[in-house]
C-alpha cells in the first residue's frame, strides 16, 4: 500500500479544490446563424491554473466516499463493487491485445482491435478502481500490464470510425492512468503511456466532428479527459470549447427558439438542413425541452451523448470549474425527458419524431448526470430519479461507460 503518496495527493487535493476559472464570453466571430435565430456560442471556460489529480471523473474525496461504503457492506456501492469484480473486466487472467493499427469501420465493419482496445482500457480503470478499493496490488499491477501493452504497441487507428474509437478509448484510459500515476505509483512506463496519449489520440481528438454529436460530445470527453492527465492547458480550454458549444447544439432548450442551436462548422443554415440533421423532429417548443439531436434516431445513441455532458460537467467542478450556467439546465432535460419515455411515464405525442416509434434503450448513464444535479444541487428529478435506481446497479456499455452506481450513487463530494 502507498500510503505516504495518497496521503500527499489527498492534500494537494484539498489545496486544489478551491481553484476557481475565470469565464470570459466567446469572441462575436464564434456565432452562427440559423433559419430562425441566432445560435451564438456559449461562454468559454478558461483551463485552472493547476490541475487536480486524480481528477478525471472522480477525486480523492468520492474515491474515499466509494472505498468507506463498500468496506461497510452498504447498498447500492457493495452490489456495484461485487458485480464489478464478478465481471471479465477485474479478470487477473486478462491478456491484452494490442495492435499497431486499430481499424475500425462503420458498424465495426471491419473491426479490427476496436473491440480489444476499448475493453482492455474499461478493463484497466476497473482495475485501477478495484485496486483503490481494495489495496490489492495484483490489480495495480493489472492495470499497468495492459497500459504498458497498448503503450507499446499503437500507433494509429484508421477507417471510418476511428475518430470515434479514438475517443471511446480514449476517455477510459486516462481514468485509469490518473489513480495509478497519482495514488499507487510506482508506474516505470507512465512515461511512454503520456506519450501514446499525447501524440496518438490527442491530435485527433481536439479536431472534433461533424458527425452525429455523440461523436464530438465524445471526443472532448476523451480530450478534456487526457488534457487534465497532461496537465495540458491549451488542449484542454480547446476541448471545453467545442464541449460548450457541441453541448448547446445537441440538447434543445425552449430558450434557443423555434430551432435549435447549431454548430458553426456545419454549416446547417436552414430549416429543413437543422429538421433533417436531428433525425426528422420538426417541432420545437416548451414541451420538447430536453429532446436531442439523435432522440428520433434511437435512445442508445443519445444516451452516449447525454454521457458524455455529464462526465465532462464532472471533471470540469473537480478542476475548480462551474459550468453549470451554460450545461446544467441542458443535462437536466436532457435526461428527464429522455428518462420519462424509457420509464414509461409518458407516451410518445405526435409531434415528436413523427411518423417514427422511439427506439429504447438509454443504457448505464444516468448517474453522473443525476447525482451532479440532484444529490450535489438538491434538484428534484422524478423522472430521472426513476429510472437511475431503476436500473442499479449500472454496469458498463462495454464503449466507454462503466460502473457509475458505485463511483457516482449518492456521493457528496
Amino acid at each position: 500500500m502507498r500510503t505516504g503518496k495518497t496521503s500527499r495527493l489527498i492534500g494537494l487535493g484539498t489545496a486544489l479544490a478551491g481553484v476557481t476559472a475565470a469565464l470570459c464570453m466567446a469572441p462575436a466571430s464564434a456565432t452562427t446563424t440559423g433559419a430562425a435565430h441566432p445560435a451564438g456560442a456559449p461562454a468559454v471556460a478558461a483551463a485552472p491554473a493547476a490541475f487536480v489529480h486524480p481528477g478525471v471523473n472522480l477525486n480523492t474525496a468520492q474515491l474515499d466516499f466509494v472505498r468507506s461504503k463498500v468496506q461497510a457492506g452498504a447498498q447500492p456501492w457493495k452490489s456495484a463493487y461485487d458485480q464489478m469484480a464478478a465481471s471479465r473486466y477485474a479478470d487477473l487472467n486478462r491478456t491484452p491485445k494490442p495492435r499497431a493499427n486499430v481499424e475500425c469501420g462503420s458498424y465495426s465493419n471491419p473491426n479490427n482491435g476496436c473491440t480489444d482496445e476499448r475493453q482492455d482500457a474499461i478493463a484497466a480503470y476497473t482495475d485501477a478502481l478495484t485496486w483503490y478499493i481494495t489495496r490489492d496490488d495484483r490489480y495495480a499491477q493489472k492495470a499497468i500490464q495492459l497500459m504498458d501493452a497498448w503503450s507499446a504497441t499503437i500507433q494509429q487507428h484508421t477507417n471510418s470510425n476511428a475518430p470515434l474509437q479514438t475517443g471511446w478509448a480514449g476517455a477510459s484510459w486516462p481514468k485509469a492512468a490518473e489513480i495509478i500515476k497519482h495514488v499507487y505509483g510506482n508506474w516505470p512506463g507512465e512515461g511512454r503511456f503520456d506519450t501514446m496519449l499525447r501524440n496518438v489520440y490527442l491530435p485527433n481528438l481536439i479536431k472534433g466532428s461533424n458527425s452525429n454529436g455523440n461523436w464530438e460530445l465524445t471526443m472532448m470527453e476523451a480530450a478534456v479527459s487526457i488534457s487534465v492527465y497532461l496537465d495540458d492547458t491549451t488542449d484542454y480550454d480547446t476541448a471545453i470549447s467545442k464541449y460548450l458549444t457541441r453541448t448547446a447544439a445537441y440538447v434543445y432548450l425552449p430558450s434557443d427558439g423555434d430551432l435549435p442551436k447549431t454548430v458553426p462548422s456545419q454549416n446547417l443554415d436552414t430549416r429543413d438542413k437543422i429538421v433533417s440533421y436531428w433525425q426528422g423532429q420538426s417541432t420545437y417548443n416548451a414541451s420538447m425541452a430536453g429532446v436531442t439531436q439523435e432522440t428520433c434516431r434511437d435512445f442508445t445513441h443519445t444516451g452516449y451523448g447525454i454521457s458524455n455532458i455529464g462526465h465532462v460537467y464532472e471533471t470540469a467542478r473537480i478542476q475548480g470549474q462551474d459550468l453549470y450556467p451554460q450545461v446544467g439546465e441542458r443535462l437536466r432535460q436532457a435526461l428527464g425527458f429522455q428518462a420519462k419515455f424509457e420509464t414509461k411515464a409518458a407516451s410518445k405525442p405526435s409531434d415528436l419524431c413523427p411518423g417514427k416509434s422511439l427506439t429504447l434503450g438509454l443504457g448505464p448513464i444516468t448517474e453522473v448526470g443525476f447525482n451532479a444535479l440532484h444529490t450535489r444541487k438538491g434538484i428534484a428529478m422524478t423522472n430521472t430519479q426513476a429510472l437511475t435506481e431503476s436500473q442499479r446497479p449500472a454496469g458498463s456499455n462495454d464503449l466507454f461507460v462503466a460502473w457509475e452506481t458505485l463511483t457516482n450513487a449518492e456521493n457528496p463530494n
